[in-house]
């Protein structure tokens, strides 16, 4: 019988799932299951709850939205038992509180957890190491790569090789946003000697064609891409599944799909530096997202849980231009067809 995390290691589409909160901030779950069923019906593999899409603060105890949000993102999976999605959850934090959210998602049915570097302050990386261990006791662990732009800090080959070598380690996700750090984490696994069997997805959102289409060979080991889990990938899903699918035809030498993909790689990265607001240090990443959503119908507004976390000046200008220059990248009617029973609680 096929696993989830069989089915993760096969490679697959998996977006990072925003948050539906309503214009009070708090959480619109008509909304937010909505989105969940959106992902699943348009081809996704999984789900990535609780990540930086989902907004590191839903984190905050005080909140109270770390348990709901899991929750409500696992039922909803639970409709498609056909398909049934892979559940990712993010942790942040200190050992001790990583290890009560991977228990805490595990428990809720979780598959897998991505282990951001988000919370932890200045701890060394034989403690980065130690946390994954600990987590890894507790559910499989996807090592995250994050940009520092966004929370994270530069990790070398050796690291990602002695994360690597940890039995629990299924994944990593490769999301610094930088050509050369992505090469560190390629190196790291294949010193590893689990190169092969640990599936590397890109969430490098400004490169996600060629990251799909390059193979490393590295020691006599080869080294590919096989999914993304991403922010992009948040929207205009129907279009990401195409494009994995067209990338496994053009490793498999269809020169029409390579000739494709090479066309789409500046368009997409075109309406990523919009959407993700990297004129502005990617600091309307989130919005620009939930912008896309609202046209779209799926959210009501873009608000956010931290309520300075905002479009940037001249951000929905580049929304409005990749709106107009790219219709082939949007999914708008298959949403369409769908949104009304989508919302029905």
């Amino acid at each position: 019988m096929t696993t989830a995390v069989d089915r993760f290691l096969a490679g697959g589409v998996i977006p990072a799932h925003p948050l539906a909160l309503d214009e009070d901030r708090k959480l619109d779950e008509r909304r937010q299951r909505a989105l969940s069923r959106y992902y699943v019906e348009a081809g996704a593999t999984g789900l990535a709850v609780a990540v930086h899409t989902t907004q590191f603060a839903v984190h905050e105890p005080g909140r109270g939205l770390l348990a709901p949000v899991l929750e409500l993102a696992a039922e909803t999976a639970g409709e498609y038992p056909e398909q049934a999605p892979v559940l990712v959850t993010g942790i942040v934090g200190p050992t001790e509180q990583a290890v009560a959210e991977a228990e805490l998602a595990r428990d809720l049915g979780y598959d897998l957890a991505l282990l951001t570097p988000y919370g932890t302050g200045d701890a060394s990386e034989d403690e980065l190491l130690d946390r994954a261990r600990a987590v890894g006791e507790v559910i499989p662990v996807i090592g995250f790569y994050l940009q520092p732009a966004v929370g994270g800090r530069p990790l070398g080959r050796d690291f990602w090789r002695r994360l690597a070598e940890q039995p629990a380690v299924a994944g990593v996700k490769v999301a610094p946003f930088d050509r050369y750090a992505t090469l560190e984490v390629v190196h790291g696994l294949a010193a590893s000697g689990r190169a092969g069997d640990i599936a590397l997805y890109t969430g490098n959102d400004d490169h996600i064609v060629m990251d799909l289409l390059t193979a490393y060979e590295v020691g006599g080991q080869r080294l590919e891409v096989v999914g993304g889990l991403l922010g992009q990938w948040a929207v205009w899903v129907r279009g990401a599944v195409d494009i994995l699918a067209a990338a496994g035809r053009a490793r498999g030498g269809d020169d029409a799909a390579l000739r494709e993909l090479l066309a789409l790689n500046p368009v997409l990265t075109d309406a990523n530096a919009a959407i993700f607001d990297a004129a502005h240090g990617f600091h309307g990443c989130v919005p620009g997202i939930h912008e896309v959503l609202r046209r779209q119908g799926l959210l009501a507004g873009l608000w956010c849980l931290d309520e300075t976390e905002v479009l940037s000046p001249g951000q929905l200008d580049e929304i409005d231009r990749i709106w107009a220059a790219y219709p082939g990248l949007r999914d708008d009617a298959f949403i369409a067809e769908r949104l009304d029973r989508w919302l029905r609680a």
